[in-house]
């Protein structure tokens, strides 16, 4: 039972027509005088199980004097190819300019798969080819600029109001923007999903907006 590769690009495609995952699809965060974009984890994972026949997953190797050894990984099994990315992760989180040390294993857990998934984005986007990467980006930004039902309005009071949730407000989104919230147009709504979806998970600090 070999892969159908125009049936799995066919799931993935249809898989970017969901709205929901659309919206979360897509990362920016500034590197110098540019805006890096590209998938996120969320992406990768909805890519790897339409490709079939994948298994990726975070393991945690190790924990011994507050670090842990930590090991993401892809294998695609029809094709054997797989790719894995280990690394420590010291037992601390930054939080308002210090850090601090964790000692509970549910902030450890959180912490390891934080940054796991990072490295597993990585892993799963170098066995899944090129071009059907691209073909599920271009279509996640087609259903984003689509027809909606939901009045812009109402959008735009949800974007600020998920933004309000990790300490942003909608003074810090005007002053990107450079005017009023009221004001935002479709495209630069786009770009904002992008800023939550790479501070959410992880690519970047508020600071860095």
């Amino acid at each position: 039972y070999p892969r159908d590769t125009i049936a799995a690009y066919q799931r993935i495609i249809k898989t970017c027509q969901r709205r929901q995952l659309a919206e979360q699809a897509m990362y920016a965060y500034p590197r110098g005088d540019q805006t890096v974009t590209g998938p996120s984890i969320r992406l990768a994972e909805a890519l790897a199980q339409n490709w079939g026949n994948i298994q990726c997953g975070i393991r945690e190797l190790s924990q011994s004097n507050g670090v842990s050894e930590i090991e993401a990984y892809a294998w695609d099994l029809e094709t054997n190819t797989r790719v894995s990315k280990q690394f420590q992760a010291k037992h601390i989180r930054k939080a308002r300019g210090s850090y601090r040390q964790l000692d509970d294993p549910r902030d450890i857990y959180e912490m390891v798969a934080n940054l796991g998934a990072r490295r597993l984005r990585a892993c799963i986007l170098q066995i899944i080819p090129g071009d059907i990467v691209e073909a599920a980006i271009q279509e996640c930004e087609k259903t984003l600029t689509g027809r909606h039902k939901e009045p812009l309005e109402d959008r735009i009071k949800k974007m600020a109001s998920a933004f309000a949730e990790i300490g942003i407000t909608q003074a810090m989104i005007e002053k990107r923007l450079g005017h009023k919230l009221s004001a935002i147009m479709e495209p630069e709504l786009l770009q904002l999903r992008k800023i939550y979806a790479s501070l959410r998970d992880g690519f970047a600090s508020r600071e860095d907006y």
